[in-house]
């Protein structure tokens, strides 16, 4: 069958769960591109930064930052290393704080994503619901061997169509919601180590006057 004939076989349900679709690829594309681009530069970025820090140069340090201002981890480092004499615990104060303010661009789209997974399978339920309701409607009890038996048997193959894609749709979906979720909570992870390596630099040059 071709795809213009499954796509009206479907009902009107396929229109959402085309709907659906296209919005879930170009949410994962931005997802894609957004992590490709960070995980590619973000740890030689940190390690730069912490090796002119441990040396003393903090110029260095916050130039080299301030060139990779695009990247999460920068800001971070950037909102603790820009003010002015903080004691440590200010610091500390100030890596938490902005590290809580790149958790939304982190977990960006979830939301949506949770919204798809769920209503996809749902919108092909209900547009095989509606499928039975209309072949069963077409058929005569009288004629329970004839013609319009054939026909529902028929309308009924196809009114699976529609639970089929929304199912498609949700896992698809859920695979890269998945993959974007273990992605945030390994950056998280990633944040933490390194927020605490810089933390515990700062004390040192703190405790020693520098």
């Amino acid at each position: 069958m071709e795809i213009s004939n499954l796509f009206k076989a479907g009902g009107v349900v396929m229109w959402p769960l085309l709907f659906f679709s296209v919005l879930a690829v170009a949410l994962i594309s931005e997802r894609i591109t957004f992590w490709v681009k960070i995980s590619g530069r973000q740890d030689h970025v940190v390690r730069e930064v912490l090796k002119f820090y441990r040396q003393g140069n903090v110029v260095s340090a916050l130039d080299h930052l301030q060139k990779n201002a695009d990247l999460p981890i920068a800001r971070i480092f950037l909102a603790a290393l820009e003010l002015e004499e903080p004691t440590p615990e200010e610091f500390r104060l100030a890596l938490e704080s902005e590290a809580q303010g790149e958790i939304p661009l982190l977990k960006r789209f979830q939301n949506l994503f949770d919204t798809i997974i769920g209503l996809a399978p749902l919108l092909g339920l209900l547009g095989t619901v509606l499928g039975l309701i209309a072949s069963f409607a077409s058929l005569n009890i009288g004629d329970v061997g004839g013609t319009k038996a054939t026909g529902v048997t028929g309308g009924i193959s196809e009114a699976l169509v529609s639970t089929a894609t929304g199912l498609i749709v949700a896992i698809f979906t859920l695979f890269f919601a998945n993959t974007f979720r273990g992605l945030y909570i390994r950056q998280i992870a990633w944040i933490q180590e390194y927020g605490g390596h810089l933390e515990l630099l700062y004390r040192r040059h703190y405790e020693r006057g520098i």
